[in-house]
């Protein structure tokens, strides 16, 4: 209701005083209008549980939310340079400019109020498609700033021309932020790595640590909407038996799925340490089949954790090497 209300009050000042520039603005919240709509649908959506047929949840719908809204952007922007350029050509004169600024005024502020809120929301939630409808709006927002200040100084100087001149480097700035909201999109959709959710997740297991976690490697989170998924290898002794090795397990899903918000669900394979190779960096007390002194603690951090191996290929210095072959 509220984009709606904007942009009616937009293209009532484009009518008014016959502005590019301003066109520019109320072509690009009928990008926000739509992009409302999707954001709905695709919460909605993604708040629905897991079935037998998405039984990853229905969280990546955000990303292709995300993707429309951006490339609905791009197509709005192009569109206001075409628009512009013939303006250039084809000159029309400009009128009721000062009227024009208060309407762009008004909206301008219902806007950064409303990209404000939704950011927020968004941010609190995990929703990339809040998250990425209120950045749209806050660069609205922002525009209408710019764009106000653009039409004082068309205003003032009589330089008519700088109208179009306005709308093209607003739309500049406009296809830039679309093509950030496309490549989101399609980092979510390809499953790229989130650097934040994994950082998140490191700086729980760390809290948590125990001497006999003696590793975690070949760690993967992916985050959708407000849901995770977490993947990792947990090793442990060697000689632990089926019951001690599923409480352990049984911990790190606890240390995880109650420290993270949202859906969390998380998948550990337990591998068993190996003898002499481990045993310099495992601070198991009192091991009964240690065969080296336990000499380092390695550091878990994004890197090492996010890696397919045990870090007993990191650890060792060259010489260490050298002397185990």
């Amino acid at each position: 209701m509220v984009s709606l209300l904007l942009l009616a009050l937009k293209f009532f000042a484009y009518h008014l005083t016959n502005s590019k520039a301003i066109l520019t603005d109320a072509l690009e919240s009928i990008v926000n209008v739509v992009a409302s709509g999707f954001a709905i649908y695709s919460i909605y959506l993604s708040s629905q549980p897991r079935d037998n047929n998405h039984p990853y949840g229905h969280g990546k719908v955000e990303f292709f939310s995300a993707g429309i809204e951006g490339a609905m952007i791009l197509l709005a922007g192009i569109f206001i340079i075409y628009q512009s350029i013939l303006a250039l050509i084809y000159p029309e004169p400009l009128a009721l400019l000062p009227t024009g600024m208060a309407i762009i005024a008004l909206s301008g502020a219902i806007n950064g109020w409303l990209g404000y809120m939704l950011v927020k929301k968004g941010t609190a939630y995990n929703s990339l498609t809040l998250e990425a409808d209120g950045r749209h709006i806050l660069t609205d927002a922002a525009s209408s700033v710019v764009l106000i200040i653009g039409i004082a100084i068309i205003y003032f100087t009589g330089y008519y021309f700088l109208d179009s001149i306005f709308s093209i480097a607003f739309s500049i700035y406009i296809i830039f932020n679309g093509y950030l909201l496309v490549r989101k999109s399609v980092a979510g959709l390809m499953d790229e790595s989130s650097p934040k959710a994994m950082k998140t997740t490191v700086k729980i297991l760390n809290r948590y640590r125990k001497d006999n976690w003696i590793d975690v490697h070949n760690m993967r989170v992916q985050q959708y909407g407000a849901d995770r998924h977490i993947d990792l290898h947990l090793t442990l002794p060697y000689y632990y038996d089926l019951r001690a090795v599923h409480d352990e397990v049984h911990q790190v899903e606890e240390a995880l799925e109650g420290n993270l918000p949202g859906h969390v669900e998380v998948f550990v394979h337990a591998d068993p340490c190996i003898p002499d190779k481990c045993c310099h960096y495992c601070a198991v007390q009192n091991c009964p089949v240690r065969q080296s002194p336990h000499t380092q603690k390695i550091t878990w951090n994004e890197s090492n954790m996010a890696k397919n191996q045990k870090h007993y290929h990191e650890s060792l210095e060259p010489e260490q090497e050298r002397n185990k072959t």
